[in-house]
């Protein structure tokens, strides 16, 4: 053969020998593998298996609104419901008062006379809160509170200044409550008012509604002067007298007392002494019979710049003290009255005495000026100071304040 086919053979003899040597040397392995046991590879670490995240519920909030309490029906006006409700609670305790007067004849004969005023039931007790004019000068009287349910009524105390009185029954009808009674320094124009009582003295608790006008007023009515006054558009007529005034909660805020009227019947211009009044007022009433007043005891004329000139005053505002009554605290402590009598245009005057500028420090312009001073700040026992002109010259006297007696002429 030549040496290239021989030197082809070789070759690919030493690839197989090659071949077989290395199956020869994984063969070993193998077995050798075998006879120490299964083979073990290297073990990888171990991946924590993840927490899983908390399952979040959601809150669902729903707001709804706070339903009204005074509310009775579903889907129904509230105003008008609220007014119902107010009604409803508070009409059991408004009651009818009759009374009876005796009077004379131009021929000195005998015979009763009825008027007829509302009122309310103040406590269980059985006390009545009503105005002075509706009892005043009264022989008997009936309390009415309806379905003919009439029992007669005595007079436990009296206030002609502030126009109230408390009578008494001795029981009320099963269910009837006393009102609740409110603040009425917290009132404000514009605020519901709601008048309850019995018109012309047959229309038994009927209700009208209104706002409060105005606040704080004056009313000069021909026995008395009325201070701090509710003012009303909520109709009253003769008959609502010492019926109760009530806010849109059913809350007492005053008590009906008067009216402004050119006809007699109601022109929306009512009146009402404030609740605050009556809360000081009644108690002292049910324990006293009589609300003690501050009283100074002096009367006069206001002064004006037309009288200043008349009379050849020093000033031309404040009281000129004409009278003093006997033993009252103005006089003990030294107060002038007049002097002299002298004639100013076609009426008689007294003149001479002290001229009043001031009570503590608070200048005064007229009487009641005085009054209402004496009224709101002061009560008896307390002191006050006045500040005095005499004959031109200034000076200060301290007083303390007596109770005003009950009849004064």
């Amino acid at each position: 053969m030549n040496s290239l086919g021989r030197d082809t053979g070789s070759g690919v003899a030493e690839v197989c020998v090659r071949r077989h040597s290395i199956l020869f040397v994984f063969s070993l392995l193998a077995l050798a593998a075998l006879a120490c046991g299964p083979l073990r590879l290297p073990s990888l670490p171990r991946l924590a298996t993840p927490t899983p995240a908390p399952t979040v519920t959601p809150v669902i909030m729903v707001v709804t609104a706070t339903p009204d309490p005074l509310a009775v029906a579903a889907g129904a006006d509230l105003a008008e419901e609220r007014v119902i409700r107010v009604y409803e609670q508070a009409s059991p305790a408004v009651v009818n008062i009759t009374s009876r007067v005796v009077v004379r004849s131009f021929f000195f004969s005998a015979y009763p006379e009825e008027g007829s005023g509302s009122g309310f039931v103040w406590d269980a007790q059985g006390h009545i809160v009503t105005n002075y004019h509706v009892v005043e000068n009264a022989d008997s009287l009936a309390v009415n509170f309806g379905d003919d349910n009439a029992v007669r009524a005595t007079v436990v105390g009296t206030d002609p200044h502030n126009d109230l009185a408390v009578i008494l029954v001795d029981t009320l009808p099963a269910g009837v409550e006393p009102l609740v009674v409110g603040d009425s320094s917290t009132l404000r124009v514009g605020q519901t008012a709601i008048a309850i009582g019995n018109p012309f003295g047959q229309f038994e608790r009927t209700l009208t509604t209104g706002v409060v006008s105005a606040l704080n007023r004056t009313i000069e009515t021909d026995s008395q002067v009325l201070r701090g006054a509710i003012q009303t558009d909520a109709s009253i007529n003769r008959g609502n007298s010492g019926g109760p005034l009530l806010d849109s909660l059913g809350r007492l805020i005053g008590v009906n007392s008067a009216i402004f009227s050119p006809s007699g019947t109601s022109a929306g211009v009512g009146f009402a002494i404030p609740a605050n009044t009556v809360k000081k007022v009644v108690p002292v009433l049910i324990e006293r019979g009589r609300f003690p007043h501050p009283w100074l005891g002096a009367i006069g004329y206001d002064i004006t710049p037309r009288l200043a000139q008349q009379l050849s005053l020093p000033v031309e505002q404040g009281l000129l003290v004409a009278q003093l009554y006997e033993g009252s605290p103005a006089l003990q402590a030294g107060v002038q009255g007049a002097r002299r009598e002298v004639i100013v245009g076609n009426r008689r005057m007294f003149a001479g005495g002290d001229i009043i500028t001031a009570i503590d420090e608070q200048p005064l312009r007229a009487w009641k000026d005085l009054d209402a001073y004496l009224e709101a700040k002061t009560e008896v026992g307390q002191g006050i100071t006045l500040h005095l002109l005499r004959e031109g010259q200034a000076q200060t006297i301290t007083i303390e304040l007596a109770e005003e007696p009950p009849h004064l002429p």
